[in-house]
């Protein structure tokens, strides 16, 4: 049997590697994910909190509960599936497929334990929803990140998926003393903190309901100082124009009411009234 939802499934995955120190990147992820399920459900576009349903997997959870979490998502036939993974990513020892590390792993493991890239992937594809959405705020060490920033063919091309559309930022991180600078997911500068940011300020001069594309400018904008005072140069994963996941944008109702004293409570209701009963489709 089939559950239907009519708004938005959202699976939150981040990834706490636990207490080997090669896997510190991922230190942080679980407030990335938090994070985000409190900033996107609010601002769905004729869903909101109560037409989404929302899925955060504990930081700690070994790679089969992750993935059980999110088949069951895409189990559920609905408008779109949204997912977020947050974490470190390692490669395999051929260079061939890309997983996320999960708690208690060690360098000799971490591949073999971790949330493989290409499972996260066909779910998303064979799910009940009409749309998707992969969102990233990942790390990778040396090796991997050089593999994911070479452009070649092989780990690269992993970040790339026809149907399965990326918005995030994917940077390196060295680990130790070298890696302090670095901006691991989930902390200031990361790309779940950007957004979570400008979901809640709004994108000024934008239209009441915005996609991903229009939203990733001012996204791009906050994480572009975090990185020039890191030094670091992060691969940023711009989505697609077109689609039918829309934002409400805060901005644009703040924007009509300049100088009323409006409540957040009366804003909800604005935009609850605004809300189109069937998405812009580009």
């Amino acid at each position: 049997m089939v559950e239907t939802s009519g708004g938005v499934e959202l699976v939150l995955i981040g990834a706490d590697g636990g207490p080997e120190r090669g896997f510190g990147g991922s230190a942080l992820a679980g407030r990335g994910a938090e994070v985000l399920a409190q900033a996107l459900p609010p601002v769905a576009f004729d869903a909101g909190n109560r037409a989404s349903r929302v899925s955060v997997v504990p930081p700690r959870a070994d790679a089969n509960t992750m993935l059980t979490v999110l088949r069951d998502a895409a189990r559920r036939e609905g408008r779109w599936l949204v997912v977020a993974l947050l974490g470190q990513l390692v490669l395999d020892p051929r260079g061939r497929r890309l997983a996320l590390v999960t708690a208690d792993s060690t360098p000799d493991n971490a591949y073999r334990r971790g949330l493989a890239w290409d499972w996260v992937v066909s779910t998303m594809v064979h799910g009940g929803q009409e749309e998707s959405l992969l969102l990233v705020d990942l790390v990778a060490a040396p090796p991997v990140w050089e593999a994911l920033a070479s452009g070649d063919h092989g780990a690269a091309e992993l970040l790339a998926h026809s149907r399965v559309p990326l918005w995030g930022r994917v940077g390196p991180w060295a680990g130790g003393r070298r890696g302090r600078s670095a901006i691991l997911p989930g902390a200031e500068g990361s790309f779940s903190w950007a957004l979570g940011r400008v979901l809640e300020r709004g994108v000024p001069g934008a239209p009441a309901s915005v996609g991903p594309a229009e939203t990733h400018p001012a996204v791009a904008a906050e994480l572009a100082w975090g990185d020039l005072a890191s030094g670091t140069e992060a691969r940023l994963l711009v989505p697609p124009s077109g689609g039918r996941l829309r934002l409400r944008n805060r901005a644009a109702v703040r924007g009509a009411l300049a100088g009323l004293s409006v409540s957040e409570e009366l804003l909800a209701v604005l935009w609850r009234e605004s809300a189109p009963t069937d998405p812009a489709s580009d």
